[in-house]
């Protein structure tokens, strides 16, 4: 039986964010304490390493809009498909710390372009009514790119940091070349839309600016599990790379669930409340760790952090779209894309920095928490803003 077009887009759609985010970022995670045992860098270095592909998702974020303009969607989607894999054969390669470095970065570029490019080309090709589901297909490429690598990883790192690239950049040649030849590299231009009423409809300034900062902020909550959390129950609290990749495992699932719970709280709530009661919750699941290190408490952060990933960035998107018009919404993603990265990066740098000078990671769930707190404030009251 042949797929349906809004299921097409939404897997074309979710290879996107598998490879931009869920092998192209989340898959170094799991491989740090590997790659610090195999003595290809210093736990410092790995750890700037790691911060140096999200400064390179801020790159991508600032110019994936104008590179669209500039060539046009379906080109930016090939070049991006084919670098980011092209970056995971790369970094198998021990080369030295500049030449990952160069990697790192630049997957993280084509990364943010595939988030930005490809998720808007995938949601803006289906009926409104299949909107949600096209949505969910979309966002949980995230989850199972972090639970696919974790999974891969405590078994394949007994052959070698080496071998373990080599199988996630196999994985992807497949699944890009699927996605490109299947779907993307056959999108029709979308309709322009004759609507002057709505082209022209002022935006509801501080309500956006409210969901911008706060999806802003919870990219720096996020840091210390999506960068540092593998390593810090494998060597910090000596548990042991399998064991750390077990919890990533669990964070995997968590993300693989969230777009699903995103939607029902979305349908039940309204995505702008919805949007503050993820952001409390995620408060509570990054500040678990400071408290206790105990395995219910390190799954539960797991699980919840993991789900609240996508979940997040489901709700936020679709409390600006809908605030904005069909117009606006790529553009106004791309802004909200860039406050993330932008965020991002300071936070990843930073938190690299204190974990260099303070020799601990558990301080830095603390900050995270103190981020996402805000965030889920700043969410509501842009749900307590009527437009």
């Amino acid at each position: 039986m042949p797929m349906s077009s809004a299921t097409r887009l939404g897997l074309a759609g979710g290879v996107c964010t598998l490879l931009g985010i869920g092998l192209a970022r989340f898959a170094y995670t799991p491989l740090i304490p590997a790659l610090v045992e195999a003595h290809w860098f210093s736990s410092h270095a790995a750890a700037y390493l790691g911060a140096i592909n999200l400064l390179g998702y801020l790159i991508g974020a600032a110019t994936a809009h104008r590179a669209t303009l500039i060539v046009g969607v379906r080109a930016v989607l090939a070049a991006c498909l084919l670098i980011t894999v092209a970056s995971l054969y790369a970094c198998a390669l021990d080369w030295g710390a500049i030449w990952y470095g160069f990697w790192r970065l630049t997957c993280g570029i084509t990364g943010a372009m595939l988030v930005v490019v490809g998720v808007p080309a995938a949601l803006s090709r289906v009926a409104v009514g299949t909107r949600a589901y096209t949505s969910a297909l979309v966002f949980t490429g995230i989850g199972l790119g972090i639970m696919a690598s974790g999974t891969v990883v405590p078994w394949l790192a007994d052959f070698g940091v080496a071998v373990t690239w080599l199988a996630l950049a196999l994985v992807a040649t497949v699944l890009a070349g699927w996605a490109w030849f299947a779907v993307l590299g056959n999108l029709a231009p979308l309709p322009r839309s004759t609507s002057h009423e709505h082209a022209d409809a002022r935006l509801p300034a501080l309500a956006l600016f409210l969901v911008i900062a706060a999806y802003g902020l919870d990219a720096a909550g996020f840091v210390p599990h999506t960068l540092f959390w593998v390593d810090f129950i494998a060597r910090e609290l000596g548990e042991g790379l399998n064991t750390g990749s077990g919890y990533w495992v669990i964070f995997g699932l968590g993300a693989m669930c969230g777009p699903i719970v995103a939607g029902v709280l979305a349908s039940r709530l309204r995505f702008r409340p919805a949007l503050a009661l993820a952001l409390a919750v995620k408060t509570v699941a990054v500040l678990l760790p400071v408290f206790s290190t105990h395995a219910l408490a390190l799954g539960l952060s797991s699980f919840f952090v993991g789900l609240l990933i996508p979940g997040v960035v489901t709700l936020t998107s679709g409390a600006v779209a809908a605030l904005v018009t069909p117009e606006r919404q790529q553009q106004l993603w791309g802004w909200a894309t860039l406050s993330f990265a932008l965020s991002q990066a300071i936070g990843a740098y930073g938190m690299s920095w204190g974990y260099e000078q303070l020799a601990s990671y558990r301080p830095l769930f603390a900050i995270a928490a103190v981020a996402l707190a805000v965030a889920s404030i700043s969410a509501g009251a842009a749900a307590l803003r009527r437009v």
